[in-house]
């Protein structure tokens, strides 16, 4: 059990860090024409319009609060008068908020691919993955939460935030932090880190071409014949 701790906690997070970035610039260099996000929005555009908006307002907030969370080290939130528990009481409540909207977004967009036969018929069998594993994921993530209002010391939130803090400067005993730590919540990690993985061979490579260019790039001039 150390040994697949070890393998899942301390060297899977960097493979699957390396995936997402190689593969990432890979696919952009070669596959040009496979970088979309594979719309179908002519089909049941409504339905499409509100899962999509919950989805994606979910996502990005719940990927900005584990970002922030996961690597504020306890010294900075302290100085600003903010507890351990007060800290998780807050993860909580923004995550379940932000889980929520987003749990019911992707089952929009689930329900409206599966049972359309035209929209399931222009779809890839990575699509629907993707689709499904970022739905267990989610259920994961609000799985969490009773855990963690029952451990309202906020003991779990410190250790996850210790193991992601030793990943990302290159420290040692990463995986020890989590050993002892629930499954729930070492499902949750894993398939986190799969969803990385899984990045670059799926349509989510979309995100980034988000047009930020357009706040700053100047205004068009066009001229009359």
């Amino acid at each position: 059990m150390d040994y697949f701790n070890t393998l899942l906690f301390s060297y899977y997070p960097y493979i699957a860090i390396s995936v997402f970035f190689i593969g990432s610039m890979a696919r952009y260099d070669r596959d040009q024409y496979t970088w979309r996000t594979g719309s179908s929005q002519f089909l049941r555009a409504k339905e499409l319009r509100a899962g999509s908006n919950l989805f994606h307002i979910g996502i990005l907030m719940l990927f900005i609060g584990h970002f922030i969370g996961l690597l504020t080290p306890p010294a900075i939130y302290h100085s600003l008068g903010l507890s351990t528990s007060a800290k998780q009481l807050l993860a909580i409540v923004v995550g379940g908020v932000f889980g929520g909207l987003c749990a019911k977004g992707i089952y929009i967009l689930i329900r409206r691919r599966l049972t359309d036969p035209r929209i399931l018929a222009t779809s890839s069998r990575m699509d629907i993955f993707i689709l499904l594993l970022i739905a267990v994921q989610l259920v994961l993530g609000l799985l969490t939460l009773p855990i963690s209002i029952y451990h309202s010391d906020g003991s779990n939130m410190l250790l996850l935030s210790e193991w992601a803090q030793r990943i990302v400067t290159f420290r040692g005993g990463a995986a020890e932090q989590i050993s002892n730590i629930g499954i729930i919540f070492k499902l949750h990690l894993f398939l986190g880190m799969t969803i990385f993985v899984v990045f670059p061979f799926s349509r989510l490579v979309h995100v980034w071409s988000v047009p930020m260019g357009y706040i700053t790039r100047p205004y068009q001039l066009v001229r009359k014949r």
